[in-house]
């Protein structure tokens, strides 16, 4: 049996996309692998615990600076080396406000970081290409497998649940519901989805989710005020608990995510995996990974009339809760799990 040894420290910070991949992607392969691999750790204690044994595969899925070390030390030992590419330059710029020479060098360091990997995994297709062409990080070390949601955390409820959920949240009960999810911050589109929201006063809308990097957020004063005093539709739930998602996601209609610059948003699987309607901005990062499953919009005037269909039209509805469920389908643990065993036989 080979071992696996997963670095992060994801969960310094709560409610991103990075901290439920890590999650999600170690319960996959305790789950599904366990005959031929071992995890030896996941969120690691950065001391010489991790120095007594070498793993066959050192799996990084954050890029804190001491992990450079470890790496280091696991190349000597013979150990693989995999990065898990979850962020770019590009997606850091517009996610957080640093002083220009901080953010040259942090973005100096971000691929730095990726070129001492062995391999590398991006969980959407697209940025093979950006990492090759503008990086300049060989073809050959990348390699593209798709997040993952947990059916068993993820599922649709029954009509008496979904009506206890509203309760649970503080939701109108009669009214059609559209939820947004992520960070607090202008790339998500969080100033296009409350535009939206005012101009449909008869909907309720939902955001969930906080500022995960604090005040150094791109416009964090101007989202803080936006949270502070916001549209009688549009409800701020705060970050909510990964374990009171699936809760949240039956007690909305749909899912609708504005945002300008995504890899693959967990959001979506999760949403899917609920079969609940998705409706997205149409971004070519989405070509090959959402296809026909969600819907898309470009301004905010397609954004209210792609609502305001799944509202009054259930054919229309109905429809798309089924392509949702076709998506979750597609990005089926078992489907994922395959693809994470016939990589890390590869790397080896």
């Amino acid at each position: 049996m080979y071992s696996i040894r997963m670095y992060s420290k994801a969960d310094m910070a709560q409610g991103h996309g990075v901290l439920s991949a890590h999650d999600e992607q170690v319960a996959l392969v305790k789950k599904y692998l366990s005959n031929d691999f071992q995890v030896v750790e996941s969120k690691v204690d950065i001391k010489r615990e991790n120095l007594k044994k070498p793993c066959d595969i050192n799996h990084f899925h954050t890029i804190n600076p001491e992990f450079l070390f470890f790496a280091l030390i696991g190349k000597i030992r013979g150990s693989k080396n995999v990065g898990y590419v979850h962020f770019l330059p590009e997606t850091l710029k517009s996610s957080i406000h640093l002083p220009r020479p901080i953010r040259w060098l942090f973005y100096k360091y971000v691929l730095f970081f990726y070129r001492r990997m062995d391999a590398l995994v991006t969980v959407n297709p697209y940025f093979i290409d950006v990492l090759e062409k503008n990086y300049h990080v060989p073809r050959g070390k990348l390699t593209y497998i798709p997040n993952v949601v947990s059916s068993e955390n993820f599922s649709p409820l029954a009509t008496e649940e979904k009506y206890h959920a509203r309760l649970h949240f503080h939701l109108p009960q009669d009214n059609f519901i559209v939820l947004g999810v992520g960070q607090l911050q202008k790339r998500k589109g969080i100033f296009d989805f409350v535009e939206i929201a005012k101009q449909m006063p008869d909907i309720h809308f939902v955001w969930a989710g906080d500022f995960s990097f604090g005040k150094i957020s791109q416009d964090y004063d101007q989202i803080k005020q936006l949270v502070a005093n916001p549209p009688k539709n549009v409800t701020f739930l705060g970050l909510v608990d990964h374990s009171e998602m699936n809760l949240l996601y039956n007690a909305c209609d749909m899912m609708l995510l504005p945002s300008y610059e995504e890899l693959f948003p967990m959001t979506v699987l999760e949403a899917m995996s609920c079969q609940i309607p998705i409706l997205v901005r149409s971004l070519d990062l989405y070509d090959d990974i959402l296809f026909d499953y969600v819907q898309y919009a470009d301004s905010t005037e397609e954004f209210m009339a792609r609502i305001r269909q799944l509202y009054q039209d259930d054919s229309f509805y109905q429809h798309c809760c089924k392509c949702s469920k076709a998506g979750s389908a597609e990005y089926s643990e078992e489907a994922v799990a395959f693809a994470w065993q016939s990589y890390y036989f590869y790397v080896l």
